[in-house]
């Protein structure tokens, strides 16, 4: 129910902003505008831009060389996603790698990470290359980890107006040293530098615990959606905010436009200050009409950094280019109740409130209490046990009726689980085999 009436709010706001901008456009900046760098400083200071020639060629090399091969092994896959009330496969194929058990959802679709290579765990690769390409993205993240805690450091300098302190200044650089050095700290090492609640929140914070890999080759789409504020052409990817996260949390995200493939300039009029045959990335403040936004040109090796609650108080999008493109879009996904461990957990819970007759082995239930009844019926079905023990006669009408009630309603909300499930499944079939659910219809 909430994430529905959030999709309608959503809705409202972005009519809203559409009927009142009627046929006119939103002004947007690019690095040829004379104000792009001023924009940036004053509306944009928390998205942090790094070139390629700040990244060690070898990283480079290794993650470009682990994208093609993961393409080559047909690892990426587009997704069937579900936006208001209707489902779309999305125009860009990805996949999920990260931490062991790790799932991320994204529109109403969930995912599970293909593991990176983890100490502790024996994992087994379908290919020596694929074991490498996971290793070069891990290799990335720790990369991306400390080029975040550097920028959340500086960040908080300026905003503490400690700038001019040379004695803060000096901590500071030497903490940002101790992670380039050694890829990660300790308590004991952060005392010096940061308070304890500053360092807990540091590492929450960029502690990347996956990567959402995207591949698409714009000249393959037979149709690509058009940006509808700014006018800035043809989007591989919708204005959105980054779902699934931990709160405040840094998104980091590297480029790679294939080389040798992009096609000759188009004849077509080029848009006002945005080149179309060069990826993009769009920002803007949310559902705001006032300020201009962004469109800062992407190039092969480039990366990003989302900071602090730029996530939350503004929208990107991704602007297609003519070339193929790849990006690694490292997150801090919140995985309290998205992985195999929290699974196990609810399913031992469950199970707590079973109980086996010592001679007939039946199955049957400890407690009737409504809250018992609710808890385990919304992690496993156990209806017939359920319904076994509140036909009995010794049950009190009074707490027979409340555990019906309070059953009904899981059951209730269970079932439009299916439908939607089922309606899912279907569009699956409809997209893979169209002529086959056309036939299948007319029957």
């Amino acid at each position: 129910m909430k994430r529905r009436a959030g999709e309608r709010e959503k809705e409202l706001k972005k009519k809203k902003l559409l009927e009142e901008l009627g046929e006119n456009r939103l002004p947007y900046m690019t690095p040829a505008d004379a104000d792009f760098h001023q924009l940036w400083k004053t509306k944009y200071s928390k998205l942090i831009f790094r070139k390629s020639d700040t990244i060690p060629e070898e990283l480079h090399q290794m993650v470009q060389e682990g994208f093609l091969t993961l393409r080559k092994h047909d690892c990426f896959f587009q997704d069937l996603v579900r936006i208001k009330g209707k489902d779309f496969v999305t125009p860009v194929s990805r996949i999920l790698i990260g931490n062991p058990g790790c799932t991320y959802k994204y529109l109403n679709t969930r995912l599970f990470t293909v593991p990176w290579p983890t100490e502790g765990y024996d994992i087994k690769y379908c290919s020596p290359r694929v074991h490498d390409a996971c290793k070069a993205l891990i290799r990335l993240n720790d990369y991306l980890h400390i080029e975040a805690v550097k920028a959340l450091q500086g960040q908080n300098l300026f905003e503490s107006k400690e700038i001019k302190d040379s004695t803060v200044i000096d901590r500071e650089q030497n903490f940002a040293t101790s992670f380039m050095e050694k890829g990660s700290v300790s308590k004991d090492q952060s005392s010096c530098c940061v308070s304890e609640d500053d360092y807990i929140s540091l590492k929450n914070r960029t502690s990347y615990n996956l990567t959402l890999l995207n591949y698409m080759d714009p000249l393959q789409m037979l149709y690509l959606k058009q940006e509808p504020y700014f006018g800035m052409g043809n989007m591989a990817v919708s204005w959105h905010h980054d779902e699934n996260l931990v709160e405040r949390s840094t998104v980091a995200v590297y480029s790679y436009s294939c080389e040798g493939s992009a096609v000759e300039e188009s004849n077509e009029q080029k848009l006002n200050g945005r080149d179309p045959a060069i990826w993009h990335v769009g920002l803007k403040v949310a559902w705001d009409i006032e300020t201009p936004g962004l469109a800062i040109p992407l190039h092969q090796g480039d990366f990003y950094l989302m900071l602090d609650d730029l996530n939350m108080t503004h929208q990107h999008c991704v602007l297609a280019g003519f070339s193929p493109r790849f990006s690694s879009t490292h997150r801090v996904a919140d995985c309290s109740r998205g992985t195999l461990e929290y699974i196990f957990g609810q399913c031992e819970l469950a199970l707590q409130n079973l109980q086996t007759d010592s001679e007939s082995m039946a199955l049957s239930l400890k407690s009737l209490e409504t809250a018992v009844v609710k808890q385990v019926e919304e992690i496993h079905n156990e209806t017939s046990l359920v319904l076994s023990e509140v036909g009995k006669e010794e049950q009190i009408e009074e707490q027979r009726n409340e555990t019906l009630s309070c059953f009904l309603l899981v059951l209730t909300e269970r079932q439009k689980l299916r439908k939607e499930w089922t309606a899912r499944r279907t569009a699956v079939f409809t997209v893979l085999f169209p002529n086959l659910i056309y036939s299948w219809e007319g029957i």
